[in-house]
């Protein structure tokens, strides 16, 4: 019998292998879904010259936005910055590169790279600011723009349960873009309220197999935003 590797580890060693430059995807709108603990501790650590993907920016102090804050990001790729006024300005000054996707095309274009696809063809933008550099092509009488694929480095994905082998149940409106970045990513880092062990879950109800995630990490609900208003959303 052939035995499923299990990927539990401690929140620091999973952080430490990112390195300086990387491309990361967030999973998370707002509080639901982001995975606070490992954002802390990508803070703690250290690494610089990040280009992160993420719905929006956080607020100023929580999330990706105390990355933004610390000057640790080059550049971001996200659909909504309205909420956290460090990283408005931090563009307008030039110090943060942002690109800024509707939604609906932001999660499009993570999914088709979870796919292994190229892009897809929209007409959402065509003639506005949103279709600026795009390429557009002439099919059966219509205009389509070609929108390419996001595909990162690393992604950051936070689960309500998981078990060892790295399978993944998400609760409630924390499962927006998660289950999409944890295929558009050559790694996946999870974290978790409660780690199972092997065989505690039941198949079903798995979102996220164990097959897209790389390593996966228990953190405690007690001591992070996410985890005080989990039981809200």
């Amino acid at each position: 019998m052939t035995l499923l590797n299990q990927k539990q580890t401690s929140l620091e060693a999973a952080i430490a292998g990112i390195p300086d430059g990387a491309s990361i995807m967030v999973g998370g709108f707002g509080s639901p879904g982001t995975p606070f603990a490992l954002l802390d501790e990508l803070l703690a650590q250290g690494q610089r010259h990040l280009t992160l993907i993420k719905n929006d920016a956080n607020e100023p102090d929580i999330g990706i936005g105390r990355l933004i804050r610390a000057g640790r990001v080059d550049r971001l790729i996200t659909s909504h910055i309205g909420l956290n006024r460090v990283a408005i300005e931090e563009m307008n000054q030039g110090r943060l590169a942002v690109e800024i996707h509707p939604q609906g095309l932001l999660a499009e274009k993570i999914r088709c790279a979870g796919a292994g696809h190229y892009g897809f063809l929209t007409d959402i933008g065509l003639d506005t600011e949103i279709a600026e550099g795009r390429r557009e092509i002439e099919c059966e009488g219509r205009t389509w723009a070609i929108e390419p694929a996001i595909h990162a480095d690393v992604a950051l994905v936070h689960a309500d349960l998981a078990d060892a082998y790295g399978n993944l149940i998400y609760r409630g409106t924390a499962i927006n873009l998660n289950p999409l970045m944890a295929m558009a990513a050559d790694h996946v880092i999870a974290q978790a309220f409660r780690v199972e062990p092997p065989g505690q879950l039941a198949p079903a109800s798995i979102h996220t197999p164990c097959a897209f995630v790389s390593q996966v990490v228990q953190v405690d609900p007690a001591t992070r935003e996410q985890g005080r208003r989990a039981h809200a959303v």
